[in-house]
């Protein structure tokens, strides 16, 4: 067992135990095991450094042709750091950790993509479907793949007016109970920023700032919220989580929230009005649950004239850089050496 999987064990009997089922699945005549990358599937095997991506981005999360083009700088900017990429996503039914290029282009391009939540995945599986991973289904695919670190650009969390609706992002949850450290730009300004901090803290999930004791707010860099705790480097991150495993006794995942720096962000009077437009314009065509966040954040893409997908774009991308230096620093603790 390399050390890489070793905090993970109990997570794997689990995933063991599902892989054994009775007939018909187990006789169905398509395999639906994890299928890796050649890039990562040459990492694991050498204990090297691995970052997951999400690949909703890519299919519902930016704008063609751009989303294909941030696609692949943010796996670059994970290799930069000497850590590998794994993109995570369904192609015809098989999900893979570690898309290829073709695989991304075809999921950039291509109309009708699922977004798949974990509740979503089994049955995709079964019809063939092409799907993108949420930050849920990306964090629980990549957690049974031995990979402990993940980076995305905003959590998903509770929604507004969610004491009538009962929205509230299945990613709340899945951290919940997944072992692995996601790194992001807090939640979604989008939705109830107090209440998901809230559930949060329920549900035992840690969150911790990168340098900051406040809690970012996607577009904007404050949110308002305050956090209990704040780390300095990527080498503290990976004692925290060195600890996490060793002490074994927190099931769930760590929430690494690296804000944009001030001068970086959007226009928070152009933030505040835009999200005000936004959500009036949604409850007026009764948009909910899952198109409510690409909603959204397509409204802000059209009413800032491209400023809020450069934000976004400078988001992912930071925090891939960060994840990816996490990634490192926690291989190092294990005597492995990125490259």
């Amino acid at each position: 067992m390399t050390p890489q999987l070793s905090s993970l064990a109990g997570h794997r009997r689990r995933v063991h135990r599902n892989a054994h089922q009775p007939a018909p699945y187990r006789d169905h005549v398509t395999n639906f095991n994890i299928r890796y990358g050649a890039e990562v599937a040459d990492a694991r095997r050498g204990g090297r450094p691995i970052v997951a991506l999400e690949s909703t981005i890519v299919s519902h999360g930016l704008p063609r042709p751009d989303n294909l083009r941030v696609a692949r700088e943010i796996e670059q900017a994970v290799r930069a750091t000497g850590a590998v990429p794994a993109t995570i996503g369904m192609v015809e039914g098989a999900l893979v950790v570690g898309l290829d290029d073709a695989q991304l282009t075809r999921l950039a391009s291509t109309d009708g993509v699922a977004k798949l939540s974990v509740r979503d995945l089994a049955v995709a599986a079964a019809t063939g479907a092409d799907g993108a991973t949420t930050v849920a289904a990306t964090s629980t695919v990549a957690a049974a793949a031995g990979i402990g670190v993940f980076a995305t650009g905003g959590l998903g969390g509770v929604h507004r007016e969610a004491a009538q609706t009962f929205d509230e992002s299945a990613d709340l949850t899945a951290l919940a109970r997944t072992p692995i450290a996601v790194v992001c730009a807090g939640v979604k300004s989008i939705l109830d920023v107090g209440a998901t901090l809230e559930r949060l803290e329920t549900l035992g999930v840690t969150v911790v700032g990168y340098r900051t004791r406040r809690f970012p707010g996607f577009f904007i860099s404050d949110s308002g919220f305050e956090l209990d705790w704040a780390l300095e480097t990527p080498e503290q991150i990976a004692a925290m989580l060195a600890a996490r495993a060793e002490q074994g006794v927190q099931p769930g995942g760590v929430i690494v929230a690296n804000p944009l720096p001030l001068d970086e962000q959007l226009d928070p009077e152009l933030h505040d009005r835009t999200l005000a437009d936004g959500l009036a314009l949604m409850a007026g065509n009764g948009v909910t649950g899952k198109a409510v966040t690409p909603f959204l954040l397509s409204h802000f893409h059209a009413s800032t004239s491209g400023a809020s997908l450069a934000v976004n774009v400078r988001i992912i991308l930071r925090n891939a850089t960060l994840a990816g230096q996490i990634a490192v620093a926690s291989a190092a603790r294990n005597g492995i050496t990125a490259g």
